[in-house]
């Protein structure tokens, strides 16, 4: 399995053509609580950049975009009722939604782990 990051702060693991997604802990620590999730339906269609799916804290709301294209397989049910789940488990049980890839050269535009901490430290 492949972990990849975009500028975004999500992260994307690549399992043959499956792909799951989620925030990073970056972005959990820089949301605080997060208090409500709302992630996409099966069968979804999503192009590379597209809002997938929403994000609450007590601080704020923020749109979780499509790292890359592909249909929605499932999304996490578990964060209806219990979205601190994200703030728990931000890169494991946190996970926002699964998606299997329609493009997966979109996969060579996004950052590798090392890339990712590099970027963070700059922020």
């Amino acid at each position: 399995m492949s972990r990849y990051f975009t500028e975004d702060h999500e992260w994307i693991d690549v399992d043959g053509d499956v792909a799951t997604v989620g925030i990073t802990d970056y972005a959990q620590g820089q949301l605080g609580d997060v208090v409500f999730v709302e992630v996409p339906e099966e069968g979804k269609e999503f192009t590379k950049g597209d809002d997938a799916a929403v994000v609450e804290s007590v601080k704020a709301a923020s749109d979780v975009y499509a790292p890359v294209s592909g249909t929605v397989l499932e999304g996490n049910a578990a964060l209806e009722e219990n979205p601190g789940l994200v703030n728990e488990d931000p890169e494991g049980d946190g996970w926002f939604f699964k998606l299997t890839l329609s493009d997966p050269a979109e996969l060579d535009e996004l950052m590798d782990e090392g890339k990712y901490e590099a970027f963070v430290a700059k922020l």
